[in-house]
């Protein structure tokens, strides 16, 4: 999990779980992380077949329709790190050292 994501959870402090303002801004943040994958797969895009970056695409576009859902699910955070790592996996975006397409 991103160390800011991890420290905007550590100052929750609702009884009853995430409150909604910090709900929304946890899934902003996972929502810029989400683009910037995609944003760097399509800078990659001659580097990958039609049909790769199509199904990626694809893939990222599911997660973000889906993220408001993902994140009100109990194991969000789990689900949303296992996404970005594969992701991740894909694009190589934690290996750029462009410091404005990192958060």
């Amino acid at each position: 999990m991103p160390v800011d994501a991890r420290r905007r959870i550590a100052r929750i402090d609702s009884p009853a779980g995430i409150s909604s303002v910090s709900a929304r801004s946890l899934t902003d943040f996972y929502r810029q992380e989400f683009i910037k994958h995609r944003q760097c797969l399509a800078a990659q895009r001659e580097y990958f077949s039609e049909q790769a970056i199509s199904e990626a695409d694809q893939a990222l576009a599911r997660v973000l329709n889906q993220l408001e859902q993902i994140c009100k699910m109990d194991d969000a955070d789990r689900l949303i790190s296992g996404l970005l790592r594969k992701f991740n996996a894909v694009t190589g975006l934690s290996g750029w050292n462009d410091p404005k397409q990192l958060h």
